[in-house]
């Protein structure tokens, strides 16, 4: 009797765990492309904007030019997280909100 359950617990033991697995074996591609057809951002295009006052407009004009999906401004005081995107402009501004850095991310 104890061996038909050590079994019975083995084998629902292993059927759990083979829920856990994933069975294709095919590769989703992660990147994708934004409507300017770049996969990430170009920090480089963007660095028109150090030293430059935050505004709405320059944040749009830098994200077109780097190519990137979506763009924010980030203050010294703000919180980020630490997730890394491609496709994101990150502005970086003083107190003053004066560009001092571009990154992507």
């Amino acid at each position: 009797m104890p061996w038909k359950l050590a079994s019975l617990g083995t084998l629902l033991g292993v059927a759990m765990l083979s829920g856990c697995s994933t069975g294709s074996t095919e590769s989703a591609d992660p990147v994708t492309t934004t409507d300017t057809g770049h996969s990430r951002c170009e920090a480089k295009a963007a660095e028109f904007a150090i030293g430059k006052p935050a505004s709405p407009e320059l944040l749009e004009q830098a994200r077109t030019r780097a190519g990137a999906q979506n763009a924010r401004f980030l203050q010294p005081t703000d919180m980020v997280t630490l997730e890394y995107r491609s496709d994101r402009l990150n502005l970086n501004t003083d107190a003053n909100r004066v560009i001092i850095r571009v990154n992507c991310g």
